[in-house]
C-alpha cells in the first residue's frame, strides 16, 4: 500500500503507474495475441470475428467498469483518510456488486450474441467464428471480472505493483496456450477463446490466494457485508463512468458498422490496428488512472495543492511518451501490422488508421490527464456528458457525413476530430474549479 499524499508528485504518480501500465499493457496482450495467432494461422476471415467481438464485450463490461472506478476511488478516498474500517467494508460491497453483474451480463451477452452482430451488419460468413469466439470467452467474464476487481481495490490503496506478476503470469501462460492449441494441435477459433479464459481463471485464484493475507481487500464468505451508503457511494461516483462506458462501447458498435460496409479485409486491418492502438494509448490511460487516486487520496487529505501540480506533471510525463509512441508507428507501422497479416490490403488500411490516428496521440492523452483530476475527485457527470459529445456529436456524425467522400479514412479521422472537441471542454471545465466541490466523504 502506498501513501501518495506526501512526496514529490511527478514521482509518485510515475512510479505508481510504472506497475499499472504494464500490468495493462500484459492484459492487452491477451488481446494481440489471440488476433496474431487468429491471422497468421486461421486467416482474414477469423481475424476479422475476433476485432467485431471485441466493441461486444467492451459494451458488456461497461457498466461492472463503472463499478470498478466508483469502487476503488471511493477505496483510495477512505484509504487517504485513514478510516480503514470503511476501506474494509467498501470491499464487500464492490465485491457482491462485481459478482452479481458479471454473472448477469455474460449470460445476457451469450444469449444474444447472434441478433448483436447481426445488427451491426457483420458479414454474415464471418458471423459463426464470432459468436462461437464471443460465447466461450463470455463464460470467463467473473473471473476477469474479479482479477480487475481484485487489481482496482490494489490500486485504491496505493498497491500497483502485486497485480502486475500475476497478470505477466496469466499472459504467459495465453500464449503458450495458443499456440499449443492452434499452431500445434490445429483447433479453431474457439480454442483461442478457451486459452484466454483458461488463463483469466488461473490468474484470478492465485490473485485470490494472495489477497487472503491482507485482512481489509480479501474476499469473505461469511460475515460479508453489504453496506447500502457505501454501495450508493460508489454508485453515485461510478455509474456515470459505466453509463459513459455502455455509450461509448455503443458508439465503437455504430463505428464499426459503418467500418463492415467496406467488406472483410477492412474490417481485418481495422480490427488488427485496433489492437495496436489499444498497447498505443495504454502509458496515457495508465498515467491518467495513477492521477486519479493521486487526486483522490489528496482530497480525502484535504491537500488540494498538490493536485494541481500533479496534472501538470502527468501531462508533461504523457505528452513526451506519446510524441515517441507515435513516432515508432509512423516508422514501423507496416512492420507492425505483418504480424497479424501478410495480405496487402489487409495491412494497408492497417497502416492508414494508425498513422493518422496515433499523429493525435498526445491529443488523447491531454483530455484523459485533464478527466483523471475531475474522476478522482468524485465528479463523474461531466466527463461523461465531454466524452459522449465527443462520441456521437462529432465522432460518429463526421465518420457517417465523410463516408461516400473519404471512404473507411472517414472513420479514422473521426477519432482526432472527437479528442481535439473533448479536450476543449474538458479544460475549459478543469478551469473554472466547480469539479472541486463534488468531493464528499461519508464519515
Amino acid at each position: 500500500m502506498k501513501d501518495l499524499t506526501v512526496g514529490k508528485e511527478h514521482v509518485q504518480i510515475f512510479y505508481f503507474a510504472v506497475p499499472m501500465l504494464f500490468g495493462n499493457l500484459f492484459q492487452q496482450l491477451y488481446n494481440v495475441v489471440d488476433s496474431v495467432v487468429v491471422g497468421k494461422f486461421l486467416g482474414d476471415d477469423a481475424l476479422a470475428a475476433v476485432g467485431a467481438s471485441f466493441p461486444i464485450i467492451f459494451l458488456l463490461i461497461s457498466l461492472i467498469i463503472g463499478f470498478t472506478i466508483g469502487g476503488s476511488i471511493t477505496v483510495s478516498q477512505f484509504f487517504g483518510a485513514k478510516q480503514y474500517d470503511k476501506v474494509r467494508i467498501s470491499v464487500d460491497t464492490i465485491n457482491v456488486v462485481i459478482l452479481v453483474a458479471s454473472l448477469v451480463m455474460g449470460t445476457l451477452g451469450i444469449i444474444f450474441s447472434d441478433q448483436i452482430f447481426m445488427l451491426i451488419d457483420l458479414p454474415e460468413k464471418v458471423i459463426p467464428d464470432a459468436s462461437v469466439y464471443l460465447r466461450i470467452y463470455l463464460l470467463g467474464l467473473p473471473f476477469l471480472f474479479g482479477f480487475s476487481n481484485i487489481s482496482a481495490l490494489l490500486r485504491g490503496v496505493g498497491d500497483s505493483k502485486t497485480p502486475l506478476y500475476f497478470l505477466i503470469f496469466s499472459t504467459i501462460l495465453n500464449i503458450i496456450l495458443d499456440l499449443i492449441f492452434v499452431a500445434g494441435l490445429g483447433y479453431g477459433i474457439a480454442s483461442v477463446a478457451l486459452a484466454t479464459v483458461i488463463s483469466q481463471a488461473l490468474g484470478l485464484v492465485l490473485a485470490a490466494i494472495w489477497i487472503r493475507k491482507n485482512d481489509m481487500l480479501r474476499f469473505r464468505l461469511r460475515k460479508i457485508v453489504f453496506d447500502k451508503m457505501i454501495f450508493n457511494k460508489s454508485q453515485r461516483i461510478g455509474l456515470p463512468s459505466g453509463i459513459q462506458h455502455v455509450l461509448f462501447s455503443l458508439g465503437m458498435l455504430a463505428l464499426f458498422g459503418i467500418v463492415n460496409k467496406f467488406g472483410v479485409k477492412v474490417i481485418a486491418g481495422y480490427s488488427a490496428a485496433m489492437r495496436l492502438d489499444s498497447l498505443a494509448i495504454m502509458p496515457a490511460m495508465n498515467l491518467s488512472g495513477a492521477l486519479s487516486t493521486f487526486v483522490g487520496q489528496n482530497i480525502g487529505a484535504g491537500k488540494f495543492d498538490r493536485i494541481g501540480r500533479g496534472l501538470r506533471a502527468t501531462l508533461v510525463m504523457s505528452t513526451g511518451i506519446s510524441v515517441s509512441i507515435s513516432i515508432i508507428i509512423f516508422f514501423f507501422g507496416e512492420s507492425l501490422m505483418k504480424m497479424f497479416s501478410s495480405d496487402p490490403k489487409v495491412i494497408r488500411y492497417g497502416v492508414e488508421y494508425l498513422v493518422i490516428v496515433s499523429s493525435f496521440y498526445f491529443v488523447f492523452s491531454a483530455l484523459f490527464s485533464v478527466n483523471a483530476v475531475m474522476r478522482g475527485a468524485g465528479d463523474m457527470i461531466v466527463p461523461m456528458i465531454i466524452t459522449l459529445i465527443s462520441l456521437w456529436l462529432v465522432r460518429i456524425p463526421f465518420a457517417n457525413f465523410f463516408m461516400e467522400t473519404m471512404g473507411e479514412k472517414a472513420v479514422w479521422w473521426s477519432a482526432p476530430a472527437g479528442w481535439m472537441v473533448g479536450l476543449i471542454l474538458s479544460f475549459l471545465y478543469y478551469n473554472n474549479g466547480r469539479w472541486k466541490r463534488k468531493f464528499r466523504l461519508e464519515s
